[in-house]
C-alpha cells in the first residue's frame, strides 16, 4: 500500500524495498551477506569469550577490543536479520514506530563504534608514549567510565532523530528504497522541508565522526613522533606493529561511512541508489566481519590464546573418546 497524496498523517508502516534494480538477484546477494553475518557472529562472540576467559588478555587494549566486538555484534544484528527476511521471504513491511526504533539503534551503535575506535587510538598513544605509566593511567575504573561516556554520547545524540522524523508529514510514498530504516532514506519521503533534519545530522557528524577522527589523527601523530625517535629499528617496528590492526579497523569503518554520509547529502541523483545501499551494508558489515580476523592474525597474544584454546578443546575431546 502507498500513502495517499492527500494524506499528511504518519503512515502506519513503511515498505522496505530492498535494493532497487537488483530485485531478481536478491537471493544471490543475500548469500554473501548471510556468510559475513555468520562470520561476524562467530568471530566477535569468540573474541569476547576469549578476552573474558583468558587472564593474560585482561589488559586495557583487549578490554577496548571486547567493547568493539560487542558493538559490532549489535550493529549488524539491528539490520541483517531484517534484510534477510526481505531477500528470502519478501517480508517488506515495517511498522512506523519499529522503523524509528531501528533507526535509533543503527545510528546509535555506529556512533558508539566510532567512539570505541577513538578510545583504542588513545590506548595505543598511552601504551607507546607513556609505557611505564600505562597500567596506572588506564585502570579498570577509567576504562569502564570511558566506555560508559562513549555509550551515553552515542545514545543521547541519536535520541532526537526519531522525534525529528515523527514530526514530519508524509504525503508521498511510504516505500523506502533500502533494506533498513536509515535516517536520510526515511526523511526524503516527507513532503515538508527536512532542513532541520539535515542540519542536525551534520551537527552529529561533527560531534562524533569529525571529533573522533581528529582525536585519532592527533594520537597517531604523537605515536609516529615517538616511534621515529626510537633508536632501534626493531623497537620501531615492534612499537608500530601493535597499531596495525587498529589502523585496519579505522580504514574499514570510516571509508564506507564517509562515502555513505557525503553521497546521501551531496551526491544527489548522480550515484545509483543500489550503490548507496551496497556501500551502506559494507559500512555495517565489513567491520564486524574483518575486525576479529585482522586482530586474530595481527595480534600475537590473541593468536596464541586461540591456538591454546583449540588445543585444549581437541585434547578434551580425545580424552572423552
Amino acid at each position: 500500500m502507498v500513502v495517499s497524496n492527500n494524506s499528511c498523517v504518519p503512515p502506519k508502516y513503511f515498505i522496505l524495498n530492498g535494493i532497487p534494480g537488483l530485485e531478481r538477484v536478491h537471493v544471490w546477494i543475500s548469500l554473501p551477506l548471510c556468510t559475513m553475518y555468520i562470520i561476524s557472529l562467530v568471530g566477535n562472540l569468540g573474541l569476547v569469550y576469549l578476552i573474558h576467559h583468558e587472564e593474560s588478555l585482561h589488559h586495557p587494549m583487549y578490554f577496548f577490543l571486547a567493547m568493539l566486538s560487542l558493538v559490532d555484534l549489535f550493529t549488524c544484528t539491528t539490520t541483517l536479520p531484517n534484510a534477510l527476511c526481505i531477500f528470502w521471504f519478501n517480508l517488506k513491511e515495517i511498522n512506523f514506530n519499529a522503523c524509528l526504533v531501528q533507526m535509533f539503534f543503527v545510528h546509535g551503535f555506529t556512533g558508539v563504534e566510532s567512539g570505541v575506535l577513538m578510545l583504542m587510538a588513545l590506548d595505543r598513544y598511552v601504551a607507546i608514549c607513556y609505557p611505564l605509566r600505562y597500567a596506572t593511567i588506564l585502570t579498570n575504573p577509567i576504562i569502564a567510565k570511558a566506555g560508559l561516556v562513549t555509550f551515553l554520547r552515542g545514545a543521547l545524540l541519536m535520541i532526537p532523530f526519531p522525534f525529528l522524523v515523527k514530526r514530519l508529514p508524509f504525503c508521498r510514498s511510504n516505500i523506502i528504497s533500502h533494506t533498513y530504516c536509515d535516517h536520510m532514506s526515511v526523511v526524503k519521503l516527507s513532503c515538508a522541508t527536512i532542513k532541520v533534519n539535515v542540519i542536525y545530522g551534520l551537527v552529529v557528524a561533527l560531534l562524533i565522526g569529525v571529533f573522533d577522527i581528529c582525536c585519532i589523527s592527533v594520537s597517531y601523530t604523537m605515536i609516529l613522533r615517538a616511534v621515529v625517535s626510537l633508536s632501534s629499528a626493531d623497537a620501531r617496528q615492534k612499537a608500530f606493529s601493535t597499531c596495525t590492526a587498529h589502523i585496519s579497523a579505522i580504514i574499514v569503518t570510516y571509508v564506507p561511512a564517509f562515502f555513505t554520509f557525503f553521497t546521501h547529502r551531496f551526491g544527489g541523483h548522480s550515484i545509483p541508489s543500489s550503490l548507496h545501499i551496497i556501500v551502506a551494508y559494507l559500512y555495517l558489515l565489513l567491520p564486524p566481519t574483518l575486525n576479529p580476523i585482522v586482530y586474530g592474525v595481527k595480534t600475537k597474544q590473541i593468536r596464541d590464546n586461540v591456538i591454546k584454546l583449540l588445543q585444549g578443546v581437541k585434547s578434551a575431546s580425545t580424552q572423552d573418546n
